[in-house]
Parts: C-alpha cells; sequence; structure tokens
C-alpha cells in the first residue's frame, strides 16, 4: 500500500477512535456517579456493570490507537508494511483492510492458535 494512502487511512482512523475513546471515558464516569438512590441489589449493580463495560471497550480502544501510532511511527520510520516479526512484507490486500497490521495473517493466525 501507498505510505500516502496508509498515513491518510491510520490518521482518519485515529480521529475515529480517539473520538470514541473520550465518548466512552465520559459514558463510564458518568456511570460511576450516577447513584440511583435505594433500589435492589440487581439495581445497584447495573451502574457498575456498564462502567466495567465500558471500561472494557476503553482499554480496547487505546491499544488500538496505539497500534495505529506504531504504524504512523513505522512511516516515518521506513519500515510501514513489513512483518514486526519476521520483517517479510505485509500484502497490501491486509494493509488495506487493517492499516495498522503489524503481522502477516499467517503470524497473526499463528500467535492467536499459539
Amino acid at each position: 500500500m501507498d505510505e500516502s494512502r496508509a498515513r491518510e487511512l491510520l490518521v482518519a482512523e485515529r480521529a475515529e477512535v480517539a473520538q470514541l475513546l473520550r465518548e466512552t471515558e465520559s459514558a463510564a464516569a458518568i456511570d460511576l456517579k450516577q447513584d440511583d438512590g435505594p433500589g435492589d441489589s440487581a439495581d445497584a449493580a447495573q451502574p457498575l456493570a456498564a462502567q466495567a463495560d465500558e471500561e472494557a471497550v476503553a482499554e480496547r480502544l487505546r491499544e488500538r490507537l496505539g497500534a495505529i501510532d506504531r504504524a504512523l511511527g513505522r512511516i516515518e520510520a521506513g519500515t510501514y508494511g513489513k512483518s514486526l516479526l519476521s520483517g517479510q512484507p505485509i500484502p497490501p490486500e491486509r494493509l488495506e483492510a487493517d492499516p495498522a497490521a503489524e503481522l502477516t495473517i499467517e503470524e497473526a493466525r499463528a500467535q492467536h492458535d499459539g
């Protein structure tokens, strides 16, 4: 994939993910402050469960931001499009589907299965 196209995709995705992260963190803060007053224990647990879900989503969004930032760094370093594990080229189709990909699909599968 052309580096300018990759940069364009990564910058756009970074903005979107950063916005989603801000919204998720804001929702988690609201859930934390939410106090519905007296009620049964199931009602009291709902804000805590929602906050835990939002924190898990926020963590995944932070991980994605990290992957995007690393990919942008690889563009600047001139190593974009090569596997971090083997140094082999990552196929353009994979980079088009995930511009922040760090491994070939085979390597990613092996890590997931292993």
